[in-house]
């Protein structure tokens, strides 16, 4: 390599081309569509029981973990209230869950995310 680093290859994108396309080439949304479509309408890969998203109180470091078998997840999400640090916010096929709060005791935990 002779010393230098290699570059990642650059991929043009074509922003030029959206700018200067005329509006009524474009489809005005609804923000209740919007929201349909984007934030209610998830899908999980099928080999994927949940997803768990941290967000750390301190720093607002966000952490995404991924999940095939849920045995695992209930044992993250265990760890994660017992330190009390985090923001969760957890997705599965069926439903989304947030909390920002901490639970006294695990059998509140697993009322409040259906465990």
């Amino acid at each position: 390599m002779n010393g230098s680093k290699k570059r990642k290859k650059y991929f043009p994108n074509n922003w030029k081309q959206y700018k200067d396309a005329p509006s009524e080439w474009f489809e005005d949304h609804l923000f209740i569509e919007v929201m349909d479509w984007k934030v209610h309408g998830w899908q999980l890969p099928p080999d994927v029981c949940c997803l768990i998203r941290t967000t750390h109180l301190e720093t607002k470091k966000v952490k995404e973990y991924v999940y095939k078998r849920r045995k695992a997840a209930d044992n993250k999400l265990l760890e994660l209230c017992k330190t009390k640090t985090h923001d969760i916010c957890v997705t599965t096929h069926e439903a989304q869950h947030f909390t920002d709060h901490y639970p006294n005791d695990d059998s509140e935990l697993y009322e409040e995310f259906d465990l």
